[in-house]
């Protein structure tokens, strides 16, 4: 029984470590928050955007382990689904940019003729781990 707690914090580690290195790259590597305070001509604002970010992962990550309702208005829900549609825009805009990032890295850490092999376990490790979530926690 203790070796499965152990398995499941390893592949939980792994997968928040994944998914937080790819949430950086796509910040640092595209300067998102940079690009913004520029283009809202806020530079001096740029410590509160990084500080709404950080939080906004942080609220984030808590309602995903809470079980708990909270009940909000119509407009405030349609608000949230706004800003979740523009984030996940912007993201999916972003994305050709930030898969330059593992060969960059990669070739500087002088694994370039893995690079395959580890781009195809990150992509298969998401499906499957998708597709075992879909069939066993979704029922």
């Amino acid at each position: 029984m203790k070796i499965n707690y152990l398995f499941d914090l390893f592949i939980g580690l792994a997968a928040g470590f994944t998914v937080g290195a790819g949430f950086v790259a796509f910040l640092t590597v595209l300067g998102i928050i940079p690009r913004l305070a520029q283009l809202s001509k806020s530079r001096r604002f740029i410590h509160f955007f990084e500080n709404a970010v950080t939080a906004g992962a942080v609220f984030g990550t808590y309602l995903s382990f809470q079980t708990v309702i909270i009940p909000v208005p119509l407009p405030i829900e349609v608000l949230w689904g706004l800003l979740h549609g523009i984030f996940i825009g912007m993201l999916a805009a972003a994305l050709t940019e930030v898969l330059n990032v593992f060969p960059i890295l990669f070739k500087r850490i002088r694994l370039n003729q893995y690079l395959l092999t580890l781009l195809l376990a990150i992509v298969l490790g998401k499906i499957f781990g998708s597709v075992f979530q879909w069939t066993i926690f979704d029922f």
